[in-house]
């Protein structure tokens, strides 16, 4: 929200203060002012996200991957946390919501991308206030989005890029993918996909269907691991598995209800339709799994979990518990069919399922958005003048272009940096894998 400015230079006399008394009245009003209760909400949402990814995602890739390459899981995540946080603070925040520009209904360059007026995070202070918690809370709140999202995709070319590589794409896509997908849709009037109308509360076009469809990308530019598909490569250590999803579970109360940026009803909700969406997505690919293989694995069940935490994202402000519980259930069975099924019959060797369970789950949640947002269902409901079938339509836009941008311009970083320093290990290097040719350390003292 912009709140008007005033300016000494515009009141020349009595009457010129006089005649903007009401214009001080309406900036008095619009004024945020600093609620403890939110920020110590978001404070929490905060700390709830990083965790998400470290230890979260990084153990839930981790005991994925075979023993010889789980501490290149690990060192990977953690050191996208420390990349993508300082380019955030260089450039990143500012290109992402800056508004300056920004003009409802008008399309130029602040519409896709924002601009640099908060670089180096400059006026940034203790007293500066997004709503109605301190700037810095919100810019850290955003930072650690930012984080999770290329993080994600690391899971699709587990155990054979380059750690050097990794690094430059991660860098580069972070400020050409992830910060304009972010800003068309997140930073208000004036961004392309904001002025469309796409609903996207946490992040299920900005985070999930953004990573998994550059996770594709890189599995297919880098190629099949040594011996895919006919060598087993199973997960090493499923208890690890097991405790990253939890984690990602439980903070992702953080990364939905948190999206709210106050403790409200909003963000109640959020918390309650987060629930029943990941409690459904698990128990339908277990249920999936056992009738398709004879048996529910520990795996299954913790995958569909993940499946709904995605798909319930963008949906988790606008739909209602029973509409939470229909998008669950979906994720869990379509998901689980993209992991399986339709990998299977394209043979492509997406490491950790970051397309079948991000993208395909982000697409889900994404649609039905459009559809369980209306009051009739128990949503929160549409804008005035719009139905269903249109705010579905938005939502389909806003998937059409995300996946578009970011499958061309990931494929065009990926060759570019495979050009200039190469973005696989050697074969030898891969079998002996990643932990001891990139590290030069080992997970387990045999």
């Amino acid at each position: 929200m912009k709140i008007p400015r005033l300016r000494r230079h515009l009141v020349p006399s009595l009457g010129g203060l006089l005649s903007l008394l009401p214009v001080l009245a309406l900036a008095e009003e619009a004024a945020p002012t600093l609620n403890s209760g939110d920020t110590a909400w978001m404070l929490t949402s905060t700390a709830l996200v990083l965790f998400m990814t470290i230890p979260g995602l990084a153990l839930f890739y981790g005991g994925l991957v075979r023993a010889k390459n789980v501490l290149s899981i690990l060192m990977q995540c953690f050191a996208i946390t420390g990349l993508v946080t300082i380019l955030w603070v260089l450039y990143g925040y500012s290109l992402a919501f800056s508004t300056s520009g920004m003009e409802a209904g008008a399309i130029n360059l602040a519409s896709f991308v924002g601009g640099l007026d908060k670089a180096f995070l400059a006026g940034i202070t203790r007293e500066s206030l997004t709503l109605t918690i301190p700037e810095s809370v919100f810019a850290t709140f955003q930072m650690t989005f930012a984080i999770i999202t290329p993080a994600l995709i690391v899971g699709a070319f587990a155990e054979r890029m380059k750690f050097s590589a990794l690094l430059w794409f991660m860098g580069i896509w972070f400020t050409l993918v992830y910060v304009p997908i972010a800003h068309m849709v997140w930073s208000g009037a004036g961004a392309l996909m904001f002025d469309w109308g796409v609903l996207d509360f946490a992040g299920g076009t900005v985070v999930h269907i953004n990573a998994g469809v550059a996770g594709l990308v890189a599995a297919l530019v880098l190629g099949k691991r040594k011996g895919f598909p006919t060598t087993a490569m199973p997960p090493h250590n499923l208890a690890f598995t097991v405790i990253g999803a939890s984690m990602l579970w439980v903070g992702w109360f953080g990364f939905n209800a948190g999206s709210a940026v106050a403790a409200n009803q909003g963000a109640g909700m959020a918390m309650l339709v987060t629930q029943i969406a990941t409690a459904a997505a698990a128990l339908a690919w277990m249920f999936a799994e056992w009738v398709s293989h004879g048996k529910a694995s520990v795996l299954g069940i913790a995958t569909g979990a993940v499946a709904g935490l995605v798909a319930i994202t963008p949906a988790s402000g606008t739909a209602g518990p029973m509409g939470a519980m229909v998008i669950g259930l979906a994720s869990g069975v379509v998901c689980f069919i993209a992991s399986t099924k339709v990998k299977r019959l394209f043979g492509y060797d997406d490491s950790l399922d970051v397309f079948g369970v991000h993208a395909v789950g982000g697409i889900v949640g994404a649609l039905l958005t459009g559809i369980f947002a209306d009051a009739s269902l128990g949503g929160a409901g549409l804008a005035e003048g719009m139905s269903i079938a249109g705010q579905f339509l938005v939502q389909a836009k806003g998937v059409a272009l995300t996946l578009v941008y970011t499958t061309v311009m990931s494929f065009v970083i990926l060759k570019v940096i495979d050009l200039l320093i190469g973005l696989r290990v050697t074969e030898e290097e891969e079998t002996q894998g990643l932990d001891l040719s990139e590290h030069d350390e080992r997970g387990y003292i045999l």
